[in-house]
């Protein structure tokens, strides 16, 4: 949704976590390291992609490079073992292997990310052509979307903790979108451990706006098999079915009755293995099975608030993560279209299901339902969208 706020407060509680603490006091005794940069490689044509490392007391690390503002791992600690931790985002080790093509391994993806059916849209009576990435429709800002840009990294120590901002401006015309779009995706790790991601983007025409970041979770370890023991709890009471080529049908359906049901009154974990099967792959393979559904999150109201959106828990370490946002959706991605062809962090081999996407969204192809939350910008206004990730080691 496109608003102007000036900040964001707590919506209810969240299930199975401490409660929303917000910014401590400047005053309290910490010692928090100003971000570090490095080099990450080099793009083709010569540019160096930098990666950047935010790093609290306590064993939490992040790093993120200029390279689509990409998250490339997130080191979280162990519990009951001092100074060890485990990195819990599959990624790649240097620039080459984003290079060389990923499904948006922690990108920030856009201007539009999702699906938008028949790569094309209205607005305000003059269509427009997108670019067809995926199949006939357009997928995650095109073929050359926001994951695929150098962004300008400006790293900073805030009160909260160490944090950089990456800023990128796609001119008229990108990818078939109208006005120029000046983008922002502030990455902000906190002294307890929470990874912020906020974004924004102003722009100087009409346009359509829906960024969001793409990490690929597992709690066990970035390199430690599938998502199948794990539980996920989504905060939602609906979703949106999907055709063949994944774009909504335009239905809200009732998640009651069907594998979609992950609601936290139902009392029971779901281990996503016991989903998964439920939802197996197409006879012709063209559906590899899986959840890749957007969830309509439970009491959204656009006023700016972070309300609960996911909690994802890996029993066998007690490792757990809640997802707070302002958007109306998050799309759940259950990695279906991991074969095992990609080889990242440490030799670590993708196989299918090796992770789990939680992207807060406004709905997917909204621009051909008007009647949904909608991803219009306008000039003069500003597009905010928070996420807030906090782990319970």
């Amino acid at each position: 949704m496109n608003r102007v706020v000036p900040c964001v407060v707590l919506v209810g509680a969240m299930i199975g976590t401490p409660a929303f603490s917000g910014e401590r006091s400047v005053s309290e005794p910490a010692v928090i390291p100003p971000p570090t940069v490095r080099a990450f490689g080099n793009l083709p044509d010569g540019r160096e992609a930098h990666l950047y490392t935010l790093t609290v007391p306590g064993g939490w690390q992040a790093t993120i490079t200029d390279y689509g503002a990409i998250l490339t791992s997130l080191h979280v600690p162990v519990r009951g073992e001092p100074g060890k931790t485990v990195d819990v985002v599959l990624g790649f080790d240097a620039v080459d292997g984003y290079l060389k093509g990923h499904p948006y391994f922690g990108a920030i993806c856009g201007r539009v990310a999702n699906r938008i059916a028949g790569a094309r849209f209205t607005l305000d009576g003059k269509d427009y052509q997108l670019a067809a990435n995926n199949g006939p429709h357009h997928l995650h800002g095109g073929t050359i979307g926001f994951d695929k840009l150098l962004w300008k990294g400006m790293p900073r120590v805030d009160p909260t903790g160490p944090a950089v901002t990456f800023e990128v401006v796609s001119p008229a015309g990108d990818e078939g979108y109208p006005g120029r779009l000046t983008a922002r995706a502030t990455y902000r790790l906190t002294r307890d451990g929470e990874l912020w991601v906020e974004m924004e983007a102003t722009a100087d025409a009409p346009t359509l706006v829906n960024i969001v970041h793409h990490s690929y979770w597992n709690l066990a370890g970035q390199a430690v098999g599938t998502i199948h023991d794990q539980e996920l709890t989504v905060f939602a009471d609906r979703y949106l079915p999907v055709d063949a080529g994944g774009i909504p049908t335009g239905d809200i359906a009732a998640v009651e009755g069907t594998p979609f049901d992950l609601r936290p009154d139902r009392g029971v974990a779901v281990r996503l293995g016991e989903r998964l099967r439920q939802l197996p792959p197409s006879d012709d393979g063209k559906n590899p099975g899986g959840i890749d559904h957007n969830f309509v999150i439970r009491g959204w109201q656009p006023d700016g608030g972070l309300r609960p959106a996911a909690l994802l828990r890996d029993p066998a370490s007690g490792r757990a993560m809640s997802i707070l946002t302002d958007q109306p959706g998050i799309q759940v991605y259950t990695g279906n279209f991991l074969d095992g062809s990609l080889t990242g962090k440490g030799g670590a081999v993708y196989a299918k299901q090796a992770a789990i996407c939680l992207e807060t969204q406004t709905y997917p192809d909204s621009a051909h339902h008007p009647e949904w939350p909608t991803q219009r910008l306008d000039p003069g206004q500003v597009y905010r969208h928070t996420m807030v990730h906090r782990f319970a080691p």
